[in-house]
């Protein structure tokens, strides 16, 4: 009895040829014997944090132009309104008159980078808008930095400005106000650290714009008046204010032979305090963008 080969069914390989090149499907693996695993393709690395921090700089400094420039004829209006209003009490070239000017000069910081920056990322947290960060490749530094020294960014002609009207009015002598490049950045990172640690803890997004006033009324109660016409109990308060340090470093640079070694222990202060705020306003970023 003849056997006849069945005729091969569409779909099957014919015999001696691989299935692959027959056109057919892989077979697949026996009973017991695991599949080859795949590997994934790999995710894109983060970005590190200084090209991330430049790129979040630019584009907070690009978008808050707009809209911080009239708020910072605001900031430089007080400040240089509060020293016209202090002038007819206070004599000019005194250690007052250099509390008055130094402290009206870095109210101009205080504003814009603790009450400012309270608001925004109150207002960031509350409108969701920290979701769009966390679902970017971006460490979460450079996003507080970059936010921060943006909104520092725009103290700089105001304070410059308000500077050198006190110095002015007062009578003080400006040969030393070069020390506002170093004062500027320093109590702009601390207080913009402060600022932004406030609006990412506080709750409620007006609770975070009632932190940054109340952060704003406190510099300028502590820094603008003078420390020695204050009670003992409120010294104490200044003494926890970041702010005091960069008041005190400008007000020492007034006089015809400034103390250098007092100006570099404020200016130190500043910065210790500053590493400190953006480290809080760092972790506060992380533990707003998780919930």
């Amino acid at each position: 009895m003849s056997v006849v080969p069945a005729q091969a069914m569409p779909g099957m390989p014919k015999a001696g040829v691989p299935a692959e090149e027959a056109g057919g499907a892989a077979p697949r693996p026996a009973d017991g014997v695991p599949a080859p695993l795949v590997a994934p393709a790999p995710l894109a690395a983060s970005a590190r944090l200084l090209p991330a921090l430049a790129a979040v700089y630019r584009a907070q400094l690009s978008r808050a132009r707009v809209a911080r420039i009239p708020l910072l004829f605001v900031a430089t209006f007080q400040s240089v309104g509060i020293m016209v209003l202090m002038r007819g009490v206070v004599d000019e070239g005194g250690g007052a008159a250099r509390s008055v000017v130094a402290g009206s000069s870095v109210l101009v910081v205080a504003f814009v980078a603790l009450n400012l920056l309270a608001q925004y990322f109150g207002q960031l947290r509350a409108s969701g808008g920290l979701d769009h960060y966390a679902t970017l490749p971006v460490p979460p530094a450079a996003v507080v930095l970059g936010a921060a020294a943006a909104y520092a960014s725009f103290t700089v002609p105001g304070t410059a400005v308000t500077a050198v009207v006190g110095s002015a009015l007062f009578q003080l002598p400006m040969g030393h106000l070069w020390v506002l490049a170093a004062v500027v950045p320093l109590s702009g990172a601390a207080l913009a650290g402060l600022g932004a640690a406030l609006g990412l803890l506080a709750p409620r997004q007006e609770l975070a714009t009632l932190c940054g006033q109340l952060g704003m009324s406190a510099a300028l109660l502590l820094g603008v008046l003078p420390a020695d016409r204050m009670p003992e109990v409120v010294s104490y308060a200044r003494d926890l204010l970041p702010s005091t340090y960069g008041v005190e470093a400008l007000a020492r640079s007034f006089d015809g032979q400034p103390d250098w070694l007092a100006v570099c222990a404020d200016l130190g202060v500043c910065a210790g305090v500053a590493v400190v705020s953006l480290a809080a306003a760092t972790w506060a970023y992380r533990r707003a963008a998780v919930r």
